[in-house]
């Protein structure tokens, strides 16, 4: 059975601070033994993928440093770009420090109101 997925998008981050957000309409469904695809063109300038997300454009990200920065951003304010791309730059870094974490920024108030339910 097929797995449906509609809407979203995908975030991707890398190692320098760059990333971006494609469709996820743009990532083919792969089946067993799949090679995978490119989530995001990779670099000397922005280095290796640390993680992705699925996120919607009202979601809010963490960025996360080896140095212990945190920054928390919007999703709508990263731009929307094609998989085969290196992105845009996301967070200021400073030198030697490297991006090591990403993840989606959960709604404790919408959690509440679903166990609720």
């Amino acid at each position: 059975m097929p797995v449906n997925y509609t809407g979203g998008m995908v975030m991707t981050a890398t190692v320098n601070g760059f990333g971006k957000r494609t469709p996820i309409d743009s990532y083919p469904i792969k089946g067993r033994g799949g090679k995978g695809v490119i989530a995001i063109k990779t670099s000397e300038r922005n280095g290796e993928v640390i993680g992705a997300v699925q996120v919607e454009e009202d979601d809010d990200i963490m960025l996360i440093s080896n140095a212990g920065t945190l920054v928390r951003t919007p999703v709508i304010g990263v731009s929307v770009v094609s998989r085969n791309t290196q992105g845009v730059n996301l967070i200021r870094l400073k030198k030697g420090e490297k991006l090591v974490g990403l993840d989606k920024i959960l709604d404790l108030d919408d959690e509440e109101e679903t166990s609720e339910l």
